[in-house]
């Protein structure tokens, strides 16, 4: 059993937790769990391991327990949903990527993307405010050396913490190369100057990855290099939680750093990687935004649905009506399919192999599927679907900011499409 397999970080506090909600507890698993290494037959296949659905198995109760009975009041009220986020890290929902050496579970993206979808089912923005903590230790995870793995991925296993991903800034998002902010050596120790904004979690971290410009003269790939920085260094100022149209309950705020000093030891990777290091990151947490949004679609759905049965015009269910259960049935198209393109792009990359083209069909689809599968549900609920004493006007604030963030629908589209000229300029059979 997933559960029997585990490791407790926090005994007592997860142990309790667990008693009184009676959800199982997970920490830490010997078994990465892929569908693939479970298997004695080679070819395709669907299943998930017993250790997956165990792990969706708790997923699932514990949003159904703590998520969407509290997603209104953080819609509502904008708060941030510390207790909810502190129970899900005190029953293993938390920071799944850590490896096994740092004290996490060392999970690999299909399990992160099963949790995600359960989350995000409840609420996206509570589900975002975990999984930004994800998008922060990819970069880590990819390039940080022993110590700095230790660390910084090891203290999150230790007590529930929060970090952030730096990158984007008041006047670049899809322009990376944009970046305005610098870091300049200065000595044995590094000297941060410039803003970003719309870092998720940016008022709630206790470090930051931070991308800066090093280099002035050269190319892209090689002009900036990422930086490991601590909450609480002197010279960083968080702004103002940014009142946002949906998932009001993730942290979302301007950083400004003034004469930030880094020590040389947090420097991730070499002077001037930074760029493909945080591009990189993109593999692992594209197809988890995309599972996220499979959530909130499968959500769109199961209200409309239940709806359709309970609502009547001309003495029955709408439910009953071809128009009505026709955009029931392309509700459903959009999930299984965005479903199977976001475990596809999980599976290539926990086998190893390149999945940066997958991984922007599934955030592109799955993004457009739950916009159009929460305007759906609106529609489907008439009047009621535009009030907020319904949940379904919800999901359409929350899903507009799939298609926006960590690359827009466009520049999915832009990765995709050289992805296949790529492949009709080298003569592969697509």
């Amino acid at each position: 059993m997933f559960a029997s397999r585990c490791l407790i970080r926090s005994a007592a506090s997860a142990g309790a937790y667990a008693r009184s909600s009676g959800l199982s507890v997970a920490r830490k698993t010997a078994s990465r769990g892929f569908a693939s290494e479970a298997s004695s037959f080679e070819g395709i296949g669907f299943s998930l391991t017993e250790e997956q659905r165990e792990l969706q198995d708790l997923a699932r109760k514990f949003t159904e327990k703590e998520i969407t009975p509290n997603a209104a009041h953080h819609d509502r009220t904008g708060e941030y949903p510390t207790e909810i986020l502190k129970k899900a890290w005190e029953v293993g929902l938390m920071n799944l990527h850590i490896p096994a050496e740092c004290g996490g579970m060392g999970l690999g993206v299909l399990d992160c993307a099963i949790v995600t979808e359960e989350m995000a089912y409840g609420c996206t923005g509570i589900q975002t405010a975990a999984e930004a903590n994800g998008l922060a230790q990819a970069p880590v995870i990819i390039a940080g050396n022993d110590f700095q793995k230790k660390k910084y991925l090891g203290r999150m296993t230790e007590e529930p913490l929060m970090c952030a991903y730096g990158v984007t800034e008041p006047g670049a998002g899809s322009d990376v190369a944009g970046l305005q902010t610098r870091a300049v050596k200065k000595g044995d120790k590094w000297v941060i100057n410039g803003s970003k904004m719309w870092i998720t979690n940016g008022g709630k971290a206790n470090w930051y990855f931070v991308l800066a410009r090093t280099d002035d003269k050269a190319g892209t790939g090689k002009a900036f290099t990422g930086f490991i920085v601590d909450g609480n260094t002197p010279g960083i100022t968080v702004g103002k939680k940014e009142l946002n149209m949906g998932q009001r309950a993730s942290d979302t705020r301007g950083l400004t750093f003034e004469d930030v000093v880094v020590p040389e030891e947090n420097v991730l990777g070499e002077v001037g990687a930074g760029f493909k290091i945080a591009m990189g990151a993109f593999d692992i947490t594209r197809p988890l935004v995309a599972a996220g949004a499979v959530g909130l679609a499968r959500r769109a759905l199961d209200e409309a649905a239940k709806y359709s049965l309970e609502r009547k015009t001309m003495g029955r269910p709408i439910a009953d009506h071809q128009a009505v259960a026709f955009m029931l049935a392309d509700m459903a198209i959009g999930v299984e399919a965005s479903r199977n393109l976001v475990w596809k792009a999980a599976w290539l990359r926990d086998q190893g192999k390149r999945n940066t083209y997958w991984a922007s069909i599934a955030k592109a689809y799955a993004s457009e599927v739950a916009n159009k599968n929460a305007a759906d549900a609106v529609q489907i609920f008439g009047g009621n679907g535009f009030n907020t004493e319904y949940p379904v006007e919800k999901l359409m604030r929350d899903a507009k900011i799939f298609m926006i963030y960590e690359g827009t629908s466009q520049i999915q589209r832009l990765v995709i499409s050289r992805g296949v000229l790529d492949m009709a300029k080298a003569g592969a059979v697509y």
